[in-house]
Formats: C-alpha cells, sequence, structure tokens
C-alpha cells in the first residue's frame, strides 16, 4: 500500500526523536489486559510481529511487562519510515539499550499490506498507535495479517488518545487545544476520526469477516504529569504539526504562541499535579481492539 503523504513527511528523518520524547508509553493497566487476552500459553514461545512500530515505544513497554516478555521468543518489527527505524534501533535494538533482553528483535521496511513476514510465522500481531494509517485498504490488510498469522493466531490495535471526555476523566482543556491544530489535519486519517472501525463492517470490509472473529474492544482512562511545554511538545509530535512547521514557520510559531496562551490562562481549569513547578494533568485515553483469527 502506499503511505500517506502527511505520514510520510510528518514522521520522515529529523521528526523522530520529538516523536518519541513527546509520546506517552502504555499503561501496565493497558500491558495487562492484552497479556490475557492473547495466547500466552502454548507449547513455545510466541513469534511477535509489530507492525507500524514506529520509534519503539509500545516495544520497549512490552519488553518491560514481565508477563508479556518472558513468554516472548522473536519480535519482528516492520515499519515504512526510515528515521522511524533508525529510532527504533537506538531505543530498542542497540545493545546498551536492550542487553538484559533474550528476545530476538528486528526492524525491517514494510507496511500494513506488504509486511514481507513469512506465511503463518506469526502468533500476535501489536499495531500501537498506527493502524488508522492503513486507510482505505483497511480489508487488504487483514487478508495480509491473516496470511502471516498462524491458524490460532491474535491481532491487538492499541492506541493512546488525549482525552477530552470530562465524564471519563478528561479535561475541557483538551478539546479547546484539539480545536486549535485540527484544522490542519487535512485528509489524514487521524484515529479519533473512526474510520478505522471500517474494518469491522462486513458491508465495507468482507474479508476481515471471512477471516476474523468480531473483535473485542476495551478502554482504559489515565493521565500523566505534564507542563505546558510538554503539551507543546506533544503537539509537535504530530505529523501534520511536523508538516505544518516544515511548509509555514510563521503560521506554525503562530499555533505554538496560540497553545501557551490557552494553557496560561485563567479561564482554563487545570488538574494541579505541583503548582510550584507548574505541573497538571493530562489525561489520555487508551483503546484496545483484539480480534482472533477464524
Amino acid at each position: 500500500m502506499t503511505v500517506h503523504s502527511i505520514a510520510q513527511q510528518g514522521f520522515g528523518e529529523g521528526t523522530n526523536e520529538v516523536y518519541d520524547q513527546a509520546r506517552p508509553s502504555y499503561q501496565p493497566s493497558v500491558l495487562s489486559y492484552i497479556s490475557q487476552n492473547i495466547p500466552t500459553a502454548k507449547d513455545h514461545p510466541l513469534n511477535v510481529v509489530e507492525l507500524g512500530a514506529g520509534t519503539g515505544i509500545f516495544t520497549r513497554a512490552l519488553l518491560a511487562h514481565s508477563d508479556l516478555s518472558s513468554s516472548i521468543a522473536e519480535i519482528r518489527a516492520v515499519e515504512p519510515s526510515k528515521g522511524m527505524r533508525n529510532q527504533f534501533k537506538k531505543t530498542v535494538i542497540d545493545p546498551r539499550v536492550n542487553n538484559d533482553s533474550k528476545i530476538k528483535i528486528s526492524i525491517q521496511d514494510g507496511s500494513f499490506t506488504s509486511t514481507n513476514i513469512p506465511s503463518a510465522w506469526a502468533d500476535v500481531i501489536f499495531i500501537a498507535q498506527a493502524y488508522h494509517w492503513a486507510h482505505p485498504s483497511y480489508d487488504a490488510a487483514s487478508v495480509e495479517f491473516a496470511r502471516i498469522l498462524n491458524p490460532s493466531g491474535v491481532v491487538v490495535y492499541v492506541w493512546n488518545l488525549e482525552n477530552s471526555d470530562v465524564s471519563a476523566g478528561g479535561a475541557k482543556w483538551v478539546a479547546s487545544l484539539r480545536n486549535l491544530y485540527e484544522k490542519y489535519e487535512g485528509d489524514s486519517p487521524q484515529f479519533r476520526l473512526g474510520l478505522w472501525r471500517q474494518t469491522f463492517d462486513s458491508n465495507i470490509c468482507p474479508e476481515y469477516a471471512r477471516l476474523f472473529e468480531g473483535p473485542i474492544e476495551e478502554s482504559f482512562q489515565w493521565w500523566i504529569p505534564t507542563t505546558v511545554e510538554g503539551v507543546v511538545q506533544r503537539v509537535n509530535s504530530k505529523s501534520y504539526i511536523a508538516v505544518l512547521e516544515q511548509e509555514s514557520k510563521d503560521e506554525y510559531n503562530k499555533l505554538v504562541q496560540n497553545v501557551k496562551e490557552l494553557l496560561t490562562s485563567e479561564d482554563v481549569e487545570k488538574s494541579w499535579v505541583d503548582t510550584e513547578k507548574s505541573v497538571f494533568e493530562y489525561p489520555y485515553k487508551s483503546t484496545v481492539v483484539v480480534a482472533r483469527k477464524k
């Protein structure tokens, strides 16, 4: 499949360290839920494929979770961005980072519809913060997933998203923040738009229905401590904002200024962690979808 132009440019070389530093990791509760819903009780350690592996944020969380990491024999990561693959090598494969792990780990070029993984090799496919970029090739992706999975294989889709739903642990300022930058999204198929859910609609994606059982979905609410600069960096990690910075410096600087003004406004209510250090809560929601091969 063709990688979306915004993903190509926004996640290209030079943007990857910001992404790796700004994006939050995956919560232990999320990893534990995943552990309970994949075939860890097998007669052999798991072969894992991670698609859209990015800079290795999910991979590092996976390795840090003892129940999951102890059940894995090999991880083959697939990522179309050369810059992200290079960052993955620095943060995951570098012996100084991963010297305690007995798991064989590699990363290679590939996409959701062309993984370059042997047929029936994988026990589990993980896709963290990436599957929405498969648009509109969701059905073709499902065919590829089924090809590389063994007969009892599982696909796990997982996302972290800033939480603006006040009734579910979110904050109003997150919605106000989104209003500042969402106009720069262009035609990129962002997770929050829900286009990825077409995968599970048999009228749109009949191959998924033929090859996989119905999806199981769960969500988790949590927060991390942050500062105004931390939020700015998180905004900078978005692909379309990276593109904006490259193409229109004045417009980008205006956006950053608006973000800072919003977050320092007396009208914006924040849950403070440390007022002296200006640290406040950044609410998030994780969405996990598990699909089992028929």
